[in-house]
């Protein structure tokens, strides 16, 4: 695994230990970042169900501002500490342990809303805990995204899911793949366009 683009360019990340978690490929993520360009640059990002920090520190590396990083397994977690020391990004992450669930069921807003939100749960948990997955969203939509923001939602490709708060602007699909783009649900969505 490495960084793609940007300052970190070329630079290698820990993969993850185990397969606890699915590390997205680089040529898929070269993909979203295309699509994200206008987006990333002095932005606030969250990594939901981060692994060990692939979308996150990517990135970082082109520009983002911040990076929260979620994950509650102590071994991805690690190692994601890891890539971020040896990244030399300390002071432009934070990252949460735990259950990302529980987290956004605590009623608190942050101070600055993020711009991205990377939300890549393990496939199992889109089948097995829907109605967690769409109160999840409904609080990043409401609370945390900015409103010309962005969250995408990777799911395997053979799953059929709508997040009920949000508005799909767009989709793509590689392999056993899908990497859908929400906008927080409003009337006017001009100010978000997927052109890539």
């Amino acid at each position: 695994m490495r960084i793609i683009a940007g300052e970190f360019r070329g630079r290698p990340i820990h993969p993850p230990a185990s397969d606890v978690t699915r590390p997205i490929t680089d040529r898929v993520k070269q993909s979203l970042f295309d699509i994200l360009t206008p987006y990333v640059d002095g932005a606030r990002v969250y990594d939901c169900f981060s692994g060990t920090g692939s979308m996150g520190l990517e990135s970082l590396s082109r520009g983002a501002v911040h990076a929260t990083f979620f994950e509650q397994d102590r071994s991805a977690r690690q190692l994601l500490e890891k890539n971020i020391q040896t990244l030399g990004t300390a002071d432009r992450c934070t990252v949460v342990a735990g259950s990302l669930f529980d987290y956004f069921e605590r009623p608190s807003k942050p101070e600055t809303r993020v711009d991205l939100v990377f939300f890549d749960p393990p496939y199992r948990l889109i089948r097995e805990s829907p109605t967690q997955i769409q109160r999840t969203t409904a609080v990043l939509a409401n609370d945390h995204l900015q409103a010309a923001g962005l969250l995408i939602l990777r799911h395997d490709a053979v799953d059929s899911i709508a997040l009920e708060s949000m508005h799909k602007v767009d989709e793509r699909t590689y392999g056993g793949m899908t990497l859908a783009f929400y906008a927080r649900q409003r009337t006017d969505d001009s100010s978000v366009s997927i052109n890539a």
